[in-house]
């Protein structure tokens, strides 16, 4: 199936029913897009997180009231809802029950279930956008192709069961010639439970699927037209980067970019599919591609710059020359399921960041006073707030000579808390202050890609 295309589109390219319609006519302009993956309606599934956290019956009454807005803003512009009114209906009835349920008592598996609905709803809607265009479509519930474990919140992809799945469901519509409209972020585990894959996790659906199908590219529509230099709303000088490799992609995703997941890239990598990224709203502005193996390579490609950090500082004077004291501060991470990020060392400290990607809580949080506890038995804790990320990415920048030079004559004003220089050939991490962390951005953009 080498001809075909995955689309996916963003929230933002279906918060209403005006983007729904430009993204139903770049589908029908492409017909080797068969495959379509949609996330939520902006803004939907922040309230469905807040649903599914649990509380009081006013505050709950004021979520459920925006949900219906939103959804009732769009049926409200459709020809005739008549024929997907119901099943809106039924799906907001559900997570009425579902945020009650939550307000008693939460769980990963309940929190998962409710803000799986976001995708649902838009899916529906959808198809009836599409129809009303003249267009033919069969709605596909993802969950009986994506198989994964009971990693709530951050579910892992079963590769085996869902091939399986796909080539028995997915595979025969495509071959009738059939547009497909299914949603991304979810799947099902062994129990049929709904599971989801993390924030943002609609871009490795469709990376998914398209691996899974062999098709030839997979294109991401969003709101923006392509991957920029930086966040062109803290730089308006950042320039789009018309292609750039996978490698490069994924640090940028990883480091706070918010185009593209962090794990979208792993099926494309697998399969050497190429990503492009464009606006939904404007896709004759052209976008960017993601390949293998793109020309040029230059030093510096771009500027991420991830938020709302928190740093853990560990010491002891046990750690001098000896052995097993990061194994078991990194045993103990692994209990409570703490991945870390960025991580710098010294005879007797070590310093980290923690990684959040696909949780719905702050990095804090995820501090619980059990883990704070286990790990004062073998040293003291320390906890910064308040900070950011700033990651530069480019190619062989270990090796590249003067590249400390240009970033820290720069930066000379500026107090950089931890630094991760030469782990990785293709960014260097820089943790500071939050009210700093954009005019370091500006900063090393108007040295690095301005002059």
């Amino acid at each position: 199936m080498r001809n075909l295309s995955v689309a996916k589109f963003g929230g933002t390219s279906v918060a209403n029913h005006a983007a729904m319609v430009a993204c139903a006519k770049i589908v029908t302009a492409d017909p080797n897009t068969r495959i379509v993956v949609l996330s939520a309606s902006a803004g939907i599934t922040n309230l469905l997180v807040e649903l599914a956290a649990g509380c009081d019956e006013g505050k709950r009454e004021q979520l459920l009231v925006e949900v219906r807005r939103i959804q009732e803003n769009i049926l409200n512009e459709l020809a005739d809802a008549s024929l997907v009114r119901p099943e809106i209906e039924r799906l907001l009835e559900s997570i009425k029950s579902l945020s009650e349920a939550a307000s008693l008592a939460t769980s990963p598996a309940l929190t998962d279930e409710l803000i799986s609905h976001g995708e649902m709803m838009s899916t529906r809607i959808f198809i009836q956008v599409l129809r009303e265009l003249n267009v033919q479509a069969t709605w596909l519930d993802v969950r009986n192709l994506i198989a994964t474990n009971s990693n709530f919140g951050k579910a892992a992809p079963d590769d085996e069961k869902t091939l399986k799945n796909s080539r028995l469901i997915l595979k025969p519509l495509i071959d009738h010639g059939e547009l497909v409209i299914t949603q991304g972020f979810i799947g099902r585990d062994e129990k049929g439970r709904t599971t989801t894959l993390g924030r943002g996790g609609s871009d490795y659906s469709a990376a998914l699927i398209a691996e899974i199908l062999e098709a030839k590219d997979v294109l991401i529509w969003t709101d923006v037209a392509g991957i920029y230099t930086t966040d062109p709303r803290v730089v308006p000088q950042a320039r789009r980067i018309d292609t750039m490799s996978f490698a490069e992609a994924a640090e940028m995703a990883t480091f706070g970019a918010k185009v593209l997941h962090p794990a979208t890239l792993l099926p494309a990598v697998r399969s050497n599919i190429p990503v492009y990224v464009g606006s939904s709203k404007a896709p004759q502005d052209g976008g960017t591609w993601v390949t293998r193996d793109p020309q040029p390579r230059p030093t510096f490609r771009a500027i991420a710059l991830r938020r709302d950090q928190t740093l853990l500082t560990l010491s002891s004077l046990n750690m001098l020359h000896a052995q097993g004291f990061l194994a078991k501060v990194f045993g103990i991470l692994a209990q409570h399921k703490i991945s870390v990020d960025t991580i710098t060392t010294s005879e007797v400290s070590i310093a980290l960041t923690l990684d959040k990607t696909g949780s719905t809580s702050s990095a804090t949080d995820l501090l619980s006073r059990d883990l704070l506890s286990q790990l004062s038995e073998i040293c003291t804790v320390k906890v910064d707030t308040g900070l950011s990320l700033v990651a530069l990415i480019g190619n062989d920048l270990h090796i590249a000579s003067g590249v400390a030079k240009r970033i820290f004559s720069t930066l000379e004003n500026y107090n950089i808390r931890m630094i991760s220089y030469g782990a990785s050939t293709n960014n260097i991490c820089m943790l500071t202050y939050s009210e700093h962390a954009d005019d370091i951005v500006r900063a090393l953009h108007k040295e690095l890609f301005e002059n």
